[in-house]
């Protein structure tokens, strides 16, 4: 049955004359093609960059990558401010800053972690849970109440 209505749907739909697009549309989206068609390329997806550039970005990234983890102090006490630990990453000593921030967020973390209750995270999470589901509600009550209502109200006047 369904294979006899999706012939006779494709063959009215084939039968059905072709409908020419606005002018106003069929100009806007022309205009947009030669907009996007004169972008650089750095401008483009990156599936659409020259593949030497794919390839440096890639080989840019990975050696940002390998930079910091070989900059960083894989230490037990993570204490980044031991002369020892930066012996091996000293080639990198302008991360130092930034490392040292991360390890003190780090740091900063594990001990509210271990000062909060867990109850009291479990209750957070689930007030958070609630509070999103409620504005996801009021989102829906005031799109029915300002769209829908307005839309309907002005398809019945005409």
């Amino acid at each position: 049955m369904s294979d006899r209505l999706e012939t006779l749907v494709g063959r009215a739909l084939r039968e059905a004359p072709l409908r020419r697009a606005p002018p106003s549309l069929e100009s806007r989206v022309l205009r947009e093609i030669g907009r996007r068609a004169a972008l650089p390329w750095w401008r483009r997806s990156f599936s659409r960059w020259p593949r030497p550039a794919r390839v440096g970005f890639a080989l840019a990234c990975g050696s940002i990558i390998v930079a910091v983890l070989g900059a960083w102090p894989w230490t037990e006490g993570g204490a980044l401010a031991d002369a020892a630990a930066w012996s091996a990453g000293s080639w990198l000593l302008w991360a130092r800053p930034a490392l040292i921030l991360v390890d003190v967020a780090r740091q900063l973390d594990s001990a509210l972690t271990g000062a909060i209750p867990p109850e009291w995270l479990y209750a957070a999470l689930a007030a958070g849970a609630i509070l999103y589901a409620a504005l996801f509600g009021l989102g829906a009550a005031a799109y029915q109440t300002l769209y829908l209502k307005t839309s309907s109200a002005g398809e019945s006047r005409s």
